[in-house]
């Protein structure tokens, strides 16, 4: 199964555009900062990740401001040419620990 959860802040977000298809799409990179417990000892996560929007998700996160924070559901990919992991978003809502926005 490929689902993750992830509570992050908009760091960055690129205009919203179409793909060849016609779907909106909305390229963004966020922040995540928690403190999680690994091996009986407490450590502070920091993550920047790659994520990508389509369709009404994608109209409605274009929407948010940047430095807002969310809690996003989606699936982890790797594009055709790429290196890294990006998360395609599915979901989002307010993230109720940090308050959201």
């Amino acid at each position: 199964m490929n689902l993750t959860r992830l509570s992050a802040t908009i760091a960055e977000a690129g205009a919203l555009r179409h793909t060849p298809a016609g779907l909106p799409a909305l390229d963004l990179r966020l922040e995540h900062e928690s403190r999680i417990e690994e091996g009986g000892q407490p450590r502070q996560v920091k993550a920047a990740l790659r994520a990508v929007a389509l369709g009404t998700v994608a109209e409605r996160l274009a929407r948010q401001p940047i430095g807002s924070h969310w809690c996003f559901s989606g699936f982890l990919a790797s594009p055709r040419q790429g290196k890294h992991v990006v998360l395609h978003i599915q979901d989002f809502q307010q993230d109720h620990i940090h308050g959201g926005s």
